[in-house]
């Protein structure tokens, strides 16, 4: 594999830099040099930063668009593991109704009935609004105990006491998701 391949490669594994070379944001000198460091690239730095600046010009331009969405948080939700997936709920919460679920992924739900908060969005949301959101409240400090969408719906669940900021920051991230048109 060439060294222009593998610097595609390495920067594909960090998402991060994929975008910060997108929105014209990197140093290629120290970009290589860090690359170099901790994706074993073999070649010269200053090769490295050449390919970067190539793939740079391949990328598209780093974008955001806004989504129409309607954001509300629901006190109350805990994350509970062993619901059944064949009866909504064969395991410890046996007696619930799949409909009581707000999120479910195999046997763990998110239910009515906990110390957490849910913060829901419902519009026009998807996997790039979800992941705009997480790692928006990432960078707040705001630990996500479970996260999902689905069709027009989006739940982050978070602290109680995290609630009213992560409302604030779900609301921020869907005004700026990113567009990946590649």
């Amino acid at each position: 594999m060439s060294l222009a391949a593998e610097t595609r490669e390495a920067v594909r594994a960090r998402p991060f830099l994929r975008d910060a070379l997108r929105a014209g944001l990197v140093n290629h000198s120290a970009a290589a040099t860090w690359l170099a460091e901790r994706a074993d690239l073999d070649g010269d730095p200053d090769a490295v930063a050449a390919a970067l600046r190539r793939f740079r010009e391949e990328l598209p331009a780093y974008e955001t668009e806004s989504r129409r969405a309607s954001v509300t948080m629901r006190s109350g939700v805990g994350v509970v593991e062993g619901t059944d997936e064949t009866n909504g709920g064969g395991g410890r919460d046996g007696d619930r109704a799949a409909a009581d679920f707000l999120l479910r992924v195999g046997d763990t739900a998110v239910v009515d009935d906990g110390d957490r908060t849910a913060i829901l969005a419902t519009g026009d949301v998807d996997v790039a609004a979800l992941t705009a959101a997480l790692g928006r409240l990432a960078a707040a400090d705001v630990d996500v105990a479970a996260a999902g969408v689905t069709g027009d719906a989006l739940v982050c669940v978070v602290p109680r006491r995290d609630g009213a900021s992560a409302v604030r920051v779900v609301e921020a991230a869907l005004e700026a998701v990113p567009v990946d048109e590649s």
